[in-house]
Protein backbone atom coordinates (compact mmCIF):
# COMPACT_ATOMS: atom_id res chain seq x y z
CA UNK A 1 0.00 0.00 0.00
CA UNK A 2 1.40 3.38 -0.99
CA UNK A 3 1.78 5.75 1.93
CA UNK A 4 2.57 8.69 -0.35
CA UNK A 5 1.24 10.19 -3.56
CA UNK A 6 3.52 11.39 -6.35
CA UNK A 7 2.10 13.76 -8.96
CA UNK A 8 4.13 15.30 -11.78
CA UNK A 9 2.96 18.54 -13.38
CA UNK A 10 5.43 19.36 -16.12
CA UNK A 11 8.78 19.99 -14.45
CA UNK A 12 7.27 20.11 -10.93
CA UNK A 13 6.86 17.00 -8.78
CA UNK A 14 4.54 17.00 -5.76
CA UNK A 15 5.32 14.37 -3.13
CA UNK A 16 2.47 14.08 -0.63
CA UNK A 17 2.30 12.01 2.54
CA UNK A 18 -1.08 10.28 2.35
CA UNK A 19 -1.93 9.07 5.84
CA UNK A 20 -4.67 11.54 6.84
CA UNK A 21 -6.09 9.09 9.40
CA UNK A 22 -2.77 9.36 11.28
CA UNK A 23 -2.26 13.07 10.54
CA UNK A 24 0.49 12.00 8.13
CA UNK A 25 2.67 10.56 10.87
CA UNK A 26 6.02 9.30 9.66
CA UNK A 27 5.99 5.54 9.96
CA UNK A 28 9.08 3.59 8.91
CA UNK A 29 7.40 2.63 5.65
CA UNK A 30 6.48 6.25 4.96
CA UNK A 31 10.09 7.33 5.42
CA UNK A 32 11.28 4.65 3.01
CA UNK A 33 8.75 5.65 0.34
CA UNK A 34 9.53 9.36 0.76
CA UNK A 35 13.24 8.70 0.29
CA UNK A 36 12.55 6.62 -2.81
CA UNK A 37 10.44 9.42 -4.32
CA UNK A 38 13.06 12.07 -3.52
CA UNK A 39 15.84 9.91 -4.96
CA UNK A 40 13.86 9.30 -8.14
CA UNK A 41 13.14 13.04 -8.51
CA UNK A 42 16.83 13.79 -8.14
CA UNK A 43 17.67 11.42 -10.98
CA UNK A 44 15.04 12.70 -13.43
CA UNK A 45 16.49 15.61 -15.40
CA UNK A 46 13.02 16.67 -16.54
CA UNK A 47 11.96 17.36 -12.92
CA UNK A 48 13.28 20.77 -11.87
CA UNK A 49 11.39 21.57 -8.64
CA UNK A 50 9.72 19.54 -5.87
CA UNK A 51 6.84 20.30 -3.52
CA UNK A 52 6.55 18.30 -0.28
CA UNK A 53 3.16 18.25 1.38
CA UNK A 54 0.63 16.18 3.31
CA UNK A 55 -2.94 15.20 2.47
CA UNK A 56 -6.04 15.66 4.58
CA UNK A 57 -5.37 18.78 6.65
CA UNK A 58 -1.92 18.13 8.09
CA UNK A 59 1.63 18.41 6.81
CA UNK A 60 3.00 15.78 9.21
CA UNK A 61 2.56 15.16 12.93
CA UNK A 62 6.08 13.72 13.12
CA UNK A 63 7.15 10.27 14.20
CA UNK A 64 4.48 7.58 14.30
CA UNK A 65 4.71 6.89 18.03
CA UNK A 66 1.79 4.46 17.82
CA UNK A 67 3.81 2.28 15.45
CA UNK A 68 6.77 2.49 17.86
CA UNK A 69 4.58 1.39 20.80
CA UNK A 70 2.91 -1.45 18.91
CA UNK A 71 6.20 -2.88 17.66
CA UNK A 72 7.78 -2.55 21.09
CA UNK A 73 4.84 -4.38 22.67
CA UNK A 74 5.27 -7.19 20.15
CA UNK A 75 9.04 -7.28 20.62
CA UNK A 76 9.62 -6.22 17.02
CA UNK A 77 12.41 -3.93 15.88
CA UNK A 78 10.60 -2.33 12.94
CA UNK A 79 13.66 -1.03 11.11
CA UNK A 80 16.05 1.79 11.82
CA UNK A 81 13.52 4.63 12.04
CA UNK A 82 16.02 7.20 13.29
CA UNK A 83 18.59 6.36 10.63
CA UNK A 84 15.96 6.49 7.88
CA UNK A 85 14.55 9.80 9.17
CA UNK A 86 17.95 11.45 9.38
CA UNK A 87 18.84 10.32 5.88
CA UNK A 88 15.53 11.64 4.52
CA UNK A 89 16.13 15.07 6.08
CA UNK A 90 19.63 15.11 4.62
CA UNK A 91 18.38 13.98 1.20
CA UNK A 92 15.86 16.84 1.13
CA UNK A 93 18.33 19.43 2.41
CA UNK A 94 20.96 18.43 -0.18
CA UNK A 95 18.48 18.06 -3.04
CA UNK A 96 20.08 19.89 -5.99
CA UNK A 97 16.84 21.44 -7.22
CA UNK A 98 14.45 23.90 -5.54
CA UNK A 99 12.20 22.43 -2.84
CA UNK A 100 9.05 23.87 -1.27
CA UNK A 101 7.17 22.56 1.76
CA UNK A 102 3.43 23.22 1.47
CA UNK A 103 1.73 23.08 4.87
CA UNK A 104 -2.04 23.18 5.14
CA UNK A 105 -2.18 22.04 8.75
CA UNK A 106 0.18 20.94 11.49
CA UNK A 107 3.91 20.34 11.04
CA UNK A 108 5.30 18.91 14.28
CA UNK A 109 8.48 17.20 15.45
CA UNK A 110 10.18 15.40 12.58
CA UNK A 111 7.41 16.72 10.31
CA UNK A 112 8.55 20.24 11.17
CA UNK A 113 12.16 19.22 10.50
CA UNK A 114 11.16 17.92 7.06
CA UNK A 115 9.63 21.31 6.25
CA UNK A 116 12.71 23.12 7.57
CA UNK A 117 14.96 21.09 5.26
CA UNK A 118 13.20 22.57 2.22
CA UNK A 119 14.31 25.81 0.56
CA UNK A 120 10.94 27.49 1.12
CA UNK A 121 7.80 26.98 3.20
CA UNK A 122 4.33 28.03 2.02
CA UNK A 123 1.55 27.72 4.58
CA UNK A 124 -2.18 28.21 4.84
CA UNK A 125 -3.79 30.35 7.51
CA UNK A 126 -4.69 27.19 9.45
CA UNK A 127 -1.15 25.78 9.54
CA UNK A 128 0.59 25.19 12.86
CA UNK A 129 4.29 24.66 13.55
CA UNK A 130 5.16 22.78 16.73
CA UNK A 131 8.50 21.86 18.28
CA UNK A 132 6.90 18.87 19.97
CA UNK A 133 10.15 17.29 21.19
CA UNK A 134 10.16 19.42 24.33
CA UNK A 135 6.59 18.41 25.15
CA UNK A 136 7.67 14.80 25.61
CA UNK A 137 10.92 15.58 27.41
CA UNK A 138 13.13 15.06 24.38
CA UNK A 139 15.63 17.18 22.50
CA UNK A 140 15.46 17.80 18.71
CA UNK A 141 16.78 14.78 16.83
CA UNK A 142 16.03 15.24 13.12
CA UNK A 143 17.93 18.35 12.15
CA UNK A 144 16.04 21.28 13.68
CA UNK A 145 18.85 22.20 16.10
CA UNK A 146 20.95 22.97 12.99
CA UNK A 147 18.25 24.24 10.63
CA UNK A 148 16.22 26.49 12.96
CA UNK A 149 19.01 28.87 14.08
CA UNK A 150 20.09 29.40 10.49
CA UNK A 151 16.55 30.20 9.49
CA UNK A 152 15.22 32.33 12.33
CA UNK A 153 18.27 33.12 14.49
CA UNK A 154 19.68 31.57 17.65
CA UNK A 155 17.56 33.33 20.26
CA UNK A 156 14.24 32.74 18.48
CA UNK A 157 15.21 29.13 17.87
CA UNK A 158 16.00 28.60 21.55
CA UNK A 159 12.71 30.13 22.64
CA UNK A 160 10.74 28.01 20.18
CA UNK A 161 12.51 24.80 21.23
CA UNK A 162 12.72 25.44 24.98
CA UNK A 163 9.00 26.25 25.29
CA UNK A 164 7.69 23.66 22.84
CA UNK A 165 5.45 26.39 21.46
CA UNK A 166 2.83 25.98 18.78
CA UNK A 167 3.18 28.79 16.25
CA UNK A 168 0.29 29.88 14.07
CA UNK A 169 1.03 30.74 10.45
CA UNK A 170 1.00 34.44 11.40
CA UNK A 171 3.56 33.95 14.16
CA UNK A 172 5.67 31.71 11.93
CA UNK A 173 5.63 34.35 9.18
CA UNK A 174 6.55 37.14 11.60
CA UNK A 175 9.50 35.10 12.86
CA UNK A 176 10.76 34.13 9.41
CA UNK A 177 9.89 30.44 9.75
CA UNK A 178 7.71 30.42 6.63
CA UNK A 179 8.08 32.16 3.29
CA UNK A 180 4.46 33.01 2.50
CA UNK A 181 1.00 32.58 4.03
CA UNK A 182 -2.11 32.07 1.89
CA UNK A 183 -5.77 31.22 2.44
CA UNK A 184 -6.28 27.46 2.43
CA UNK A 185 -8.29 27.61 -0.78
CA UNK A 186 -5.48 29.34 -2.73
CA UNK A 187 -2.44 27.74 -1.07
CA UNK A 188 -1.90 25.02 -3.66
CA UNK A 189 -2.24 27.42 -6.60
CA UNK A 190 0.19 29.93 -5.04
CA UNK A 191 2.71 27.21 -4.24
CA UNK A 192 2.48 25.70 -7.71
CA UNK A 193 2.90 29.11 -9.35
CA UNK A 194 6.12 29.68 -7.41
CA UNK A 195 7.32 26.13 -8.08
CA UNK A 196 6.77 26.58 -11.80
CA UNK A 197 8.71 29.84 -11.71
CA UNK A 198 11.64 28.06 -10.04
CA UNK A 199 11.36 25.09 -12.40
CA UNK A 200 11.62 27.39 -15.41
CA UNK A 201 14.95 28.79 -14.21
CA UNK A 202 18.52 27.67 -14.97
CA UNK A 203 18.41 24.49 -12.88
CA UNK A 204 22.16 23.82 -12.83
CA UNK A 205 22.96 27.38 -11.74
CA UNK A 206 20.22 27.34 -9.09
CA UNK A 207 21.48 24.02 -7.72
CA UNK A 208 25.04 25.33 -7.49
CA UNK A 209 23.83 28.56 -5.87
CA UNK A 210 21.89 26.48 -3.34
CA UNK A 211 24.99 24.48 -2.44
CA UNK A 212 27.14 27.62 -2.18
CA UNK A 213 24.67 29.32 0.16
CA UNK A 214 23.97 26.26 2.31
CA UNK A 215 27.66 25.51 2.87
CA UNK A 216 29.03 29.06 2.99
CA UNK A 217 29.45 28.94 6.79
CA UNK A 218 32.00 26.14 6.36
CA UNK A 219 34.42 28.34 4.42
CA UNK A 220 36.46 31.51 4.75
CA UNK A 221 35.70 34.36 2.38
CA UNK A 222 38.63 33.46 0.09
CA UNK A 223 37.41 29.87 0.17
CA UNK A 224 33.93 31.04 -0.83
CA UNK A 225 35.37 32.95 -3.77
CA UNK A 226 37.20 29.84 -4.94
CA UNK A 227 34.01 27.77 -4.72
CA UNK A 228 32.12 30.43 -6.66
CA UNK A 229 34.74 30.27 -9.39
CA UNK A 230 34.45 26.48 -9.51
CA UNK A 231 30.66 26.73 -9.78
CA UNK A 232 30.99 29.41 -12.45
CA UNK A 233 33.13 27.14 -14.60
CA UNK A 234 30.38 24.52 -14.48
CA UNK A 235 27.66 27.07 -15.29
CA UNK A 236 29.72 28.39 -18.18
CA UNK A 237 29.46 25.04 -19.93
CA UNK A 238 25.66 24.82 -19.76
CA UNK A 239 23.12 25.35 -22.48
CA UNK A 240 21.21 27.65 -20.12
CA UNK A 241 24.18 30.01 -19.77
CA UNK A 242 24.48 30.27 -23.53
CA UNK A 243 20.74 30.89 -23.79
CA UNK A 244 20.88 33.52 -21.04
CA UNK A 245 23.62 35.49 -22.80
CA UNK A 246 21.80 35.23 -26.11
CA UNK A 247 18.53 36.44 -24.57
CA UNK A 248 20.22 39.45 -22.97
CA UNK A 249 21.73 40.49 -26.30
CA UNK A 250 18.43 39.95 -28.10
CA UNK A 251 16.52 41.88 -25.38
CA UNK A 252 14.08 39.05 -24.61
CA UNK A 253 13.27 36.69 -21.78
CA UNK A 254 15.46 33.54 -21.72
CA UNK A 255 13.96 30.10 -22.17
CA UNK A 256 15.93 27.81 -19.88
CA UNK A 257 15.88 24.05 -20.31
CA UNK A 258 17.61 23.01 -17.09
CA UNK A 259 20.94 21.88 -18.50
Amino acid sequence: MSLIEVVDDGAVRTIAINRPERRNALSFGTLVQLREAVTEARAKAELRAVILTGRGGAFSSGADVREWAEKKAKGERGGDWVGEALQLIQDVFEFPKPTIAMADGAAAGAGLDLALACDFRFASARARFICSYTRVGFSPDAGSSWLLPRLIGIEKAKRFVYTGDSWTADVALANGLITEKHPAETLEAATMTFARQLASGPTVAIGLAKSLIDTAHQRSFPGALREEQRAGRICGQTQDHREGLKAVNEKRQPVFVGR
